[in-house]
């Protein structure tokens, strides 16, 4: 079996509007699935290691799922955890003044969904880490928090998820 582990953004929580409907999606193509509470917990490195933790005793087949900070906290754990996929929103690489914390592209399929209008992680760091990972790259008409794109989003996690599928 495959199960889906989700990471949410700094100010968002486990279980808000996106990863309730991205986990339908993923529980609809038989997944397990679980989102990890990061709500406290500011620096990415604690939060890396709480996944780390979290996940150890799971014996399936991960596919990470994060959205902001949460994209790069699922990108930092992906090869500690062996996991199979990376589907990340909206990541947070490259901020100014913590560049030196993005994370290396994991070998594994990684899909980055961005948005155009995103004011908070400029779409340019994804194009720039999709480039220099050959990571497959869905800009979207859409701002940080992608709610708007929820369906798009959910077409392309069900491809990513069948694609990775035995």
């Amino acid at each position: 079996m495959t199960t889906v582990i989700f990471s949410h953004g700094q100010e968002s929580g486990p279980w808000g509007s996106k990863i309730r409907a991205m986990a339908e999606i993923a529980k609809g193509l038989g997944c397990g699935v679980d989102s990890i509470d990061y709500q406290g917990i500011a620096d990415p490195t604690e939060r890396v290691q709480k996944l780390l933790r979290e996940c150890q005793d799971i014996d399936d087949r991960l596919i990470l799922v994060g959205s902001s900070m949460g994209g790069h906290v699922a990108t930092a754990a992906a090869e500690g955890l062996a996991a199979v996929g990376l589907f990340v929103l909206a990541p947070a690489y490259f901020m100014q003044g913590y560049e030196h914390l993005t994370p290396a592209a994991p070998a594994i399929p990684t899909f980055i969904v961005h948005g155009w209008h995103d004011d908070v992680v400029p779409v340019e760091n994804s194009i720039r880490y999709a480039r220099e990972s050959s990571a497959t790259l869905h800009i979207v008409d859409g701002d940080h928090r992608l709610t708007s794109r929820i369906t798009e989003i959910n077409t392309q996690l069900t491809q990513f998820i069948k694609s990775l599928s035995v």
